[in-house]
């Protein structure tokens, strides 16, 4: 009759009345009595582990106190799990997801469970975004691995925090499953203090197989060109890289690039600086990307170039960017589409740079007397004008006109000349052109090498000019705002790598 109430759906009487209905059953159960306590050491006390949960050490979360359980029939475990089931719901916990989860023998031990991860800072809402935590014992899962997380560098005050974004945690082995890959992450070179942060950024980390994705996401990486010693700062400064497949993401992403003529050992460059680039959408972001370029009038050839100068540029919102900096360039600047165009190849930072910057060099320019169609032609032959700090170009012009008496014409035809640094390029070498009487151009003694300086000089006449890149600067240029690290040097470097170095330290 019991048993058909609680099937049917039909019972008048409460839970608890059930429940001592069904305890008045003949089989009667029998409990285990803790054994009687000596003076020494019994052998079911718990010996001291790495992992302790003396409550001096962790006060956050102490030792709940031993809870005898009870020999159960299949009567007694039904009625435990009723009770167990309204205590939840009065708590506002949804049991739903327990329904195959053996759950402890008493309330107590429950109450136990959800008063340790309330402490650890975890509310109700938390645990129902997974009610299975409370299958986890806090003796023999919470505490062994939240000791085991604060020591390996998360703090303890982001525990909860840390629970809440991967509860599947508590049921790892610390053993079997947490240690192998923090070994694992040891040996791709992750400092030991940053552990813990690579952790907080993507916990899922802990629940990987190493003979996985991570495992095969860094033998590809290494296959292209990636130096293994730089795997550790990249999983570092994007950790997601470990939990990316091959087949379906990083190789793709890696051929796509290849076919607009990007050479891999450059990727590879590209890579161990931005690992973030791995997560940009192939089909939704990248191509739409590129098309975009394309659209605006930029050269399929000098794709590369702009991938290589400034790799972001593959993951903004492009279209949207694009449409803004043409219309300022045209109203503003008198810069058609087409010259637009060969700005942005030349300088693809140019889509992120705040207007209200453009603007100081463009006005300081005008305020020299340069008429504004010769600034539009100084802007595209060198489109780094517009990122300058305007005291430096000040100091440069003042420089130009009173020291070096030229008209400013040779400014609008070399606009380059403010790229160099005054003190330490234009005046020294100014200085043994006028000890030596001898009359040039800007670009024949600027666009040079100090080496290919000094043979100029010892030269007895003056080689004509040849054209060379569409543009050369002589320094790394800092934009206000915009990150462009260089790409790290290498003792071997091939022709595409030299070719790339001298294309983006511009």
């Amino acid at each position: 009759m019991i048993a058909s109430q609680l099937r049917g759906g039909r019972a008048t009487k409460p839970m608890t009345q059930i429940a001592k209905i069904l305890l008045q059953n003949p089989q009667k159960h029998t409990p285990i009595s803790p054994p009687t306590q000596s003076h020494h050491n019994p052998p079911w006390v718990l010996q001291t582990s790495v992992y302790s949960t003396q409550s001096s050490k962790f006060p956050e979360y102490e030792m709940p106190s031993v809870t005898w359980g009870v020999v159960q029939g299949r009567k007694e475990r039904l009625v435990s799990r009723v009770i167990i089931c309204d205590y939840l719901k009065s708590l506002g916990i949804v049991p739903d997801e327990l329904e195959n989860l053996e759950l402890p023998s008493t309330v107590e031990v429950v109450r136990e469970r959800v008063e340790f991860l309330h402490k650890l800072g975890l509310s109700i809402d938390d645990i129902n975004e997974y009610p299975l935590m409370l299958g986890c014992s806090v003796r023999k899962n919470m505490v062994p691995v939240l000791a085991y997380l604060e020591k390996i560098g998360i703090q303890r005050s982001k525990l909860g925090e840390f629970v809440k974004n991967y509860p599947q945690v508590l049921h790892a082995s610390v053993v079997v499953e947490l240690v192998p890959v923090i070994k694992f992450l040891r040996g791709l070179d992750v400092e030991k203090m940053d552990i813990g942060y690579v952790l907080q950024k993507y916990p899922e980390l802990l629940g990987y197989k190493l003979e996985g994705t991570m495992s095969t996401s860094v033998a590809y990486l290494v296959s292209i060109g990636v130096t293994p010693r730089d795997i550790g700062p990249m999983v570092t400064q994007y950790p997601y890289l470990l939990g990316i497949r091959v087949g379906t993401v990083i190789k793709p992403f890696v051929d796509y690039l290849v076919s607009l003529g990007l050479p891999k050992k450059i990727l590879a460059r590209m890579l161990e600086k931005r690992a973030y680039l791995l997560g940009y959408d192939l089909e939704e972001t990248i191509k739409p990307n590129v098309d975009c370029l394309v659209a605006f009038g930029i050269r399929r050839e000098a794709l590369a170039s702009i991938v290589a100068q400034y790799p972001q540029i593959l993951g903004q919102p492009l279209k949207a960017k694009m449409s803004s900096q043409q219309f300022f360039f045209s109203m503003k600047l008198k810069i058609d589409p087409e010259g637009f165009a060969r700005v942005i190849e030349k300088m693809p930072q140019i889509v992120s740079l705040n207007q209200h910057v453009i603007m100081k060099s463009v006005e300081f320019l005008l305020g020299r007397g340069i008429p504004s169609e010769d600034v539009a032609k100084m802007v595209v032959k060198c489109p780094q004008l517009v990122a300058l700090r305007v005291e430096l170009m000040k100091n440069s012009y003042y420089f130009f006109k009173s020291e070096m008496g030229r008209p400013v014409k040779e400014l609008v035809e070399f606009p380059e000349y403010f790229t160099y640094s005054l003190e330490s390029r234009i005046k020294p070498r100014y200085q043994r052109l006028k000890s030596k009487g001898i009359r040039c151009s800007l670009k024949w003694f600027l666009n040079c090498s100090d080496l290919r300086f000094e043979e100029r000089l010892q030269g007895e006449y003056i080689e004509t000019e040849i054209s060379g890149p569409a543009f050369c600067m002589g320094g790394k240029l800092e934009l206000p705002g915009v990150g462009n690290e260089m790409v790290s040097d290498e003792e071997d470097e091939n022709e595409d790598e030299i070719l790339y170095r001298r294309t983006v330290s511009l």
